[in-house]
């Protein structure tokens, strides 16, 4: 397998196999272009979102998966599998790229999967993605993935806002963008209570802001957090305690601590990002590397959802598509005039 990688030139290499690396790669293979898909390692899996999102609600069809980007990505891939394209699909499993270069108009991306090796692709379609940062609550980011888990804590309000209707609710979080999540679901779905834990931090809001707090009546509460209460067993949240022994009675959660930006590869070959760490890019995904494409939560200006990963995939795909045929178309049209 390591010398068949090594000594093939694929079209495209893709690497991160989420919701927008394993479209791209379903795109590509379609497309009838050679695809070299890299998963990522153990701990690559272990920190990426698409590992930790359970139900979702917001994707008609999708309410049926247990692990709503896991088991349809495998079903997708499946489907490669056993379809007359599947030879246009090299998937490796529990590998990492720790290297990225371009050398003139091929990329070199260095594997590790136990032993490392080099594999050579015309293109490539970083989709590393991006994972919520969580809370530190008995010294530990552990202690909230119970409830996580099970959905009384959630990340985005586009995908789970609803799920704050008729409970009481609170948001994690100190800036304001946690602020604004705390404005919206009140203005959507108006909950019994809510309040913004800022474990601690003082905040620091715009006029506008902290008058829309006042209005709406959101608690502000700057206490540090120091243990949650509940059911880990039947995943029911009950509330927050903090370090001064009082206790928040509450039924659901959103953590609004910003994300950690996967942009290692990205930075590491030069590309341009935003003042936050995610990549900017043309229209279609193509970074500021001619032939590096950026799809899914990594791509800059995008909403971070499963519909928009899959969208910046396909613009991705086919882009690098469109110009693999017009080097072929090329290379005939020189044939002909030769002849």
């Amino acid at each position: 397998m390591e010398n068949k990688i090594h000594n093939n030139l694929y079209d495209i290499a893709i690497i991160g196999a989420g919701a927008a690396g394993v479209m791209a790669a379903l795109r590509g293979v379609l497309n009838n272009d050679n695809i070299l898909l890299i998963e990522g390692g153990a701990k690559d899996k272990k920190k990426s979102r698409a590992q930790w999102v359970r139900k979702v609600e917001n994707i008609p069809g999708f309410m049926s998966y247990e692990r709503g980007v896991l088991d349809p990505n495998q079903e997708t891939l499946d489907y490669i599998k056993n379809s007359p394209f599947k030879e246009n699909l090299t998937h490796l499993k529990n590998t990492s790229v720790t290297d990225l270069k371009k050398a003139d108009d091929t990329f070199l991306l260095t594997l590790d999967g136990g032993s490392s090796t080099t594999a050579r692709a015309r293109f490539v379609i970083l989709a590393t993605g991006v994972m919520d940062i969580q809370p530190e609550i008995e010294g530990t980011i552990k202690t909230i993935f119970p409830y996580a888990n099970v959905q009384a804590v959630d990340y985005c309000v586009r995908c789970d806002g609803h799920h704050a209707l008729g409970k009481e609710t609170v948001v994690i979080g100190s800036d304001e963008s946690a602020a604004w999540v705390a404005i919206m679901l009140h203005e959507r779905y108006a909950p019994p209570h809510l309040a913004i834990l800022t474990d601690g931090k003082k905040p620091h809001y715009s006029d506008k802001v902290a008058q829309l707090l006042e209005l709406y009546r959101i608690e502000v509460n700057t206490k540090g957090i120091d243990g949650v209460r509940g059911n880990k067993k039947e995943g029911k949240l009950e509330g927050f305690t903090f370090c001064d022994g009082t206790i928040h009675p509450t039924d659901f959660a959103f953590v609004g601590l910003g994300m950690m930006v996967y942009n290692d590869l990205a930075t590491k070959i030069g590309t341009q990002t935003d003042e936050r760490g995610f990549v900017t890019t043309g229209p279609k995904g193509e970074t500021s590397v001619q032939g590096l494409y950026v799809a899914g939560d990594l791509r800059a200006n995008t909403k971070k959802q499963i519909y928009t990963a899959w969208d910046t995939a396909v613009d991705a795909a086919d882009d690098i598509n469109s110009k693999l045929r017009q080097i072929k178309r090329s290379q005939k049209l020189e044939q002909v005039v030769s002849y």
